[in-house]
C-alpha cells in the first residue's frame, strides 16, 4: 500500500462490512438474483452467473445462508428451464457439430431468468463452472443437503463437459477467439467440486475425472509461460483474474512453483501502489485499478501464507469505498489508458458504483483474514429489516 493511502480504522471497516452485506441482501431480487449494480446503465436489470456466484459465496461466508441459497435456487431454475436447449447443445457437440456461439447459453440473465434482449458478449463458460464450485462450497460450509440442485447440476456438468475446450469470451467479455486459463480454472473447480460432493451420478463422475485431468494437462502444457499462468492458451500475458485460479478456486496450488510464480508476476505486472489492474493494455474506463481483483490477489497471497501482504491488499480495497460506503468496479488512479476514460463515461456513464461483486470480495477476503467477523454480520442481517429490492435500488440511485 502506498504511504499516502488512508488506512481505514477498525470502526470504518466494520461499517463498510455491514454496509456490504446489507447491500447484497437488500438488492437481491424476489427471484433470488443479485444485480451486478443498481446504478450502472449497462448492468441494470441483469445478473451474471459468475459475478453472482462469487457474491453468493461471500454472502454464504458472511452467514447470510438464506440469501446464498436463494441465489443458487435461482441458478437452478434458470438452468432447468433450458434443459432442452442444453441437451441439444450436448448432443450436437458429441456428434461433432458444436453449435455456433449464438446458440450457446448466455453469461447473464434478467432477474426473471430470461435471456437478454440487447446485444451482449454472451458466450462465456466461466460462470457455469463458478456456480457449481460456489454451490458446493455453500453446502459444505453449512452442512446443507444438495438434492434439490441435482437436475441443474447434472445439466451444467454435461454442458461443460461437452464445451470446455471451446474458445469463448473471458471474464471481461473480450477475446472470444481464445481459450482462457481463468475460464478453465472455473470449469475445472466446478466440475471437480460436484464430483467430490456426489451431486452427479457415477457415470458423470467418471467423465469429470477424465476431463479434469485433460484440463489440468492443457494448462500445464499450454497455459503457462516462464513458469506462471497466462491469460489464454498461446499467450505470454497475464490477467488479474488468474489470482482466482489460486484462491478461492484452488485450481492451482498456492504453494506450487506455478502458484508462487503467478502471484509474483501479477504483483510485478499489474499492481501499482496497492491496487490491481485487469491486464496491461486495458482501456475500459481508462484501465483503472479494480478492488475485486485486488481482493482475489489478497486471497491468493493468504493461501500462499503471506498474511501481511494479503492484509495490505485488503486495506487498499477498503480504502476505495466512497463516503457513502459504496465500492466501485474500478478507481481512476494510475490509469493505463487515461485518454479512453471519458469515451466510456460518455457511452455508459460513470464507472459502476456500487458494484456488488466488489463488496462481496471485500467481505470474502476480510473474513478469511479475520478482519471481519461473520457472526457479527450474520447478527446484523438477522436484526435488519430488509428494504424491498426496488426501494433499495431507488436509494442507491440517489
Amino acid at each position: 500500500m502506498s504511504d499516502t493511502t488512508p488506512r481505514p480504522d477498525d470502526g470504518a471497516l466494520a461499517r463498510l462490512a455491514e454496509r456490504s452485506i446489507r447491500l447484497i441482501t437488500d438488492l437481491q431480487t424476489p427471484e433470488g438474483a443479485y444485480p451486478a449494480s443498481p446504478t450502472f446503465s449497462a448492468y441494470v436489470g441483469y445478473s451474471w452467473l459468475r459475478d453472482g456466484s462469487f457474491i453468493a459465496d461471500a454472502a454464504s461466508a458472511a452467514g447470510a445462508v438464506d440469501s446464498a441459497s436463494r441465489f443458487y435456487g435461482w441458478c437452478a431454475d434458470v438452468l432447468e428451464r433450458r434443459a432442452d436447449s442444453i441437451r441439444w447443445i450436448v448432443a450436437e457437440s458429441r456428434a461433432g457439430r458444436p453449435p455456433a456461439a449464438e446458440h450457446m447459453l448466455p453469461a447473464r440473465f434478467t432477474f426473471g431468468g430470461e435471456d437478454g434482449v440487447d446485444e451482449w458478449w454472451d458466450f462465456q463458460l466461466d460462470g457455469y463452472g463458478t456456480w457449481l464450485w460456489a454451490l458446493v462450497a455453500h453446502l459444505e460450509r453449512h452442512g446443507l443437503d444438495g438434492d434439490a440442485y441435482r437436475e441443474a447440476v447434472a445439466l451444467t456438468a454435461d454442458y461443460l463437459l461437452a464445451s470446455w475446450q471451446r474458445p469463448c469470451y473471458d471474464w471481461w467479455e473480450e477475446h472470444a477467439q481464445h481459450v482462457h486459463i481463468s475460464t478453465l480454472a472455473c470449469i475445472a473447480a466446478g466440475l471437480e467440486s460436484v464430483a467430490r460432493a456426489g451431486l452427479v451420478d457415477d457415470e458423470t463422475v467418471g467423465r469429470i475425472r477424465v476431463e479434469a485431468v485433460e484440463i489440468h494437462r492443457l494448462v500445464a502444457e499450454h497455459g503457462t509461460s516462464h513458469g506462471h499462468l497466462i491469460k489464454w492458451v498461446g499467450s505470454t500475458a497475464v490477467d488479474g483474474s488468474l489470482a482466482a485460479a489460486i484462491a478461492p478456486l484452488g485450481f492451482t496450488d498456492a504453494a506450487s512453483d506455478v502458484g508462487r510464480r503467478t502471484i509474483a508476476v501479477l504483483e510485478a505486472h499489474l499492481v501499482v501502489e496497492g491496487g490491481a489492474h485487469r491486464y496491461l493494455g486495458d482501456t475500459f474506463f481508462g484501465g483503472g485499478q479494480w478492488p475485486l481483483l485486488t481482493c482475489f490477489l489478497g486471497l491468493a497471497h493468504l493461501e500462499a501464507g503471506d498474511r501481511e501482504r494479503a492484509d495490505e491488499l485488503f486495506l487498499w480495497a477498503a480504502s476505495t469505498a466512497t463516503p457513502e460506503l459504496d465500492m466501485p468496479e474500478q478507481v481512476p488512479s494510475h490509469l493505463i489508458a487515461p485518454g479512453m476514460r471519458q469515451e466510456w463515461i460518455d457511452r455508459w456513464g460513470p464507472a459502476a458504483t456500487p458494484l456488488l461483486w466488489s463488496h462481496a470480495m471485500l467481505l470474502r477476503l476480510g473474513i478469511a483474514l479475520g478482519r471481519i467477523d461473520p457472526a457479527t454480520l450474520s447478527a446484523a442481517v438477522a436484526q435488519h429489516t430488509p428494504i424491498p429490492a426496488a426501494r433499495a435500488q431507488e436509494e442507491a440511485l440517489r
